[in-house]
């Protein structure tokens, strides 16, 4: 009798560990197979969200090009985000100091004084619709060429690689501040290397009129994504009054998010309008 029970406890002990190891190896399948999704998902978001929006970005920056009948501005490269070791500046060519007529209007071609509207307006071209895609940032330095759409909407604009700009903010060319936003990482991420820029170093905005061109003139390296000031016709931080301008102006505004992978602050280019010519 004391046999048959030490026999049935060793078959409980057994089938106990038996179900244990089953467990164990069961949970550690289940490990590797989330990890491997994870790994997935990241693989996804880093580089094909990358890939797939930087090739559509480069065929919308072709498609506007044919569009409007030019060719690619000379010492560019595509949207590859991928930054240079020197960047373009500003030149004594152009006139950062205004018009020269004490206006404070930013300098014009000869053929821009011909045919151009100078009066703090740009040159006429369409307001452009919810997410059309209608002009060309161009920024030497970072190696960068990119479309801008009207607006900021995650799905409709920024995913597709471009740089969205901020309604109610101004167009290129205009009195006050031209303002866009674009991502740092994944889906094209071409401000992930917005830091880069120094003083000086030019930024340039094509549309089917015109070509703007700005010189960065501040850096703000991080400020709340709450901060509105960056974005105002004359735009100073709310935060930190000490980055921002005080008279108005002709202005640009570069907008991302800081620091890398994440979305907590942002980080803000300020630039000056020096000239502008028709096409």
């Amino acid at each position: 009798m004391r046999a048959l029970r030490g026999s049935v406890v060793v078959h409980r002990t057994r089938r106990r560990r038996a179900l244990h190891r089953r467990a164990l190896w069961t949970g550690g399948e289940l490990l590797v197979s989330v990890g491997l999704l994870l790994l997935l998902l990241v693989v996804h978001e880093v580089w094909w969200t990358n890939r797939e929006a930087r090739q559509g970005a480069e065929r919308k920056v072709e498609a506007l090009e044919r569009e409007w009948g030019t060719a690619p501005t000379n010492g560019t490269a595509p949207t590859d985000g991928t930054a240079a070791n020197t960047g373009t500046r500003a030149t004594t060519g152009v006139d950062p100091g205004g018009a020269g007529d004490g206006s404070g209007a930013p300098a014009a071609s000869d053929a821009g004084r011909r045919g151009g509207d100078l009066q703090g307006e740009g040159f006429r071209q369409p307001s452009p619709a919810r997410s059309q895609a209608y002009a060309v940032l161009v920024v030497p330095r970072l190696h960068l060429r990119v479309p801008v759409a009207e607006g900021v909407g995650k799905a409709e604009v920024l995913n597709k690689g471009y740089v969205g700009h901020y309604p109610g903010t101004q167009q290129p060319g205009q009195a006050g501040n031209f303002a866009v936003a674009g991502h740092r990482n994944t889906h094209g991420e071409p401000f992930r290397y917005l830091n880069r820029l120094r003083v000086e170093d030019v930024v340039q905005v094509e549309t089917g009129a015109a070509v703007y061109t700005y010189a960065v003139d501040q850096v703000l390296p991080e400020t709340s994504a709450r901060d509105s000031g960056v974005l105002r016709p004359v735009p100073r931080s709310v935060l930190k009054p000490a980055y921002g301008y005080g008279d108005p102006g002709y202005y640009i505004t570069l907008t991302t998010c800081t620091p890398e992978y994440t979305s907590r602050y942002r980080l803000v280019v300020w630039g000056k309008l020096l000239s502008m010519r028709p096409r």
